[in-house]
């Protein structure tokens, strides 16, 4: 088994370049971006469709100024020296360590490395498989359920669901589980 990397937690995702000298236009996940994206702020990197995992881990750049202009948040980092460097993040989360990050003060609130693992379950208790991974997305964040299926290629297959109250009334880090109301065929 491989050593396990810290846990990382998504503070931002760079959604387009902004003008010609590598200007990032960078959607919030964090109450604090104030903390998270100041000038010398290291903030780590995962791209969109990269290889490993350990080649996402790698990844991080050095945050050298941050305003807002429009109502969006406009980050400029080292290394991002014009549009086409620019270009080639659009589309990658800024991760924190799971160390550096406040516990959020909301109870309905939780960090990804808080959900990855639970188990998954129905009112009626039948058990439908574990969460894997956090997707965030422009509409909201999905997790990413890995449910048992005899008949799939790898003797599992992944459900997306919408991390909503109305789908996802109950989460309950303590005893590692989640509770499920989806809507008809949302699971299949």
């Amino acid at each position: 088994m491989s050593e396990r990397q810290p846990e990382s937690l998504a503070v931002g995702r760079v959604v387009r370049p902004h003008g010609v000298r590598g200007e990032l236009v960078v959607e919030v996940l964090t109450d604090s971006p104030e903390l998270r994206f100041v000038p010398g702020s290291v903030l780590g990197l995962r791209r969109r469709g990269a290889g490993s995992s350990k080649d996402k881990s790698a990844q991080s750049f050095t945050v050298t100024a941050a305003r807002q202009h429009a109502g969006r948040l406009l980050v400029c980092a080292e290394g991002v020296d014009g549009r086409d460097a620019a270009e080639e993040l659009r589309g990658a989360l800024l991760t924190v360590s799971a160390d550096a990050a406040e516990s959020p003060e909301d109870p309905d609130e939780f960090h990804d490395t808080e959900l990855i693992g639970l188990r998954a379950a129905l009112a009626s208790g039948d058990e439908v498989g574990v969460v894997r991974d956090v997707l965030h997305s422009p509409a909201g964040e999905l997790l990413v359920i890995a449910i048992a299926d005899p008949e799939a290629e790898k003797g599992e297959r992944e459900a997306l669901v919408p991390f909503v109250a109305a789908i996802v009334p109950e989460v309950d880090v303590t005893t590692g589980t989640l509770l499920l109301d989806p809507p008809e065929g949302l699971l299949d």
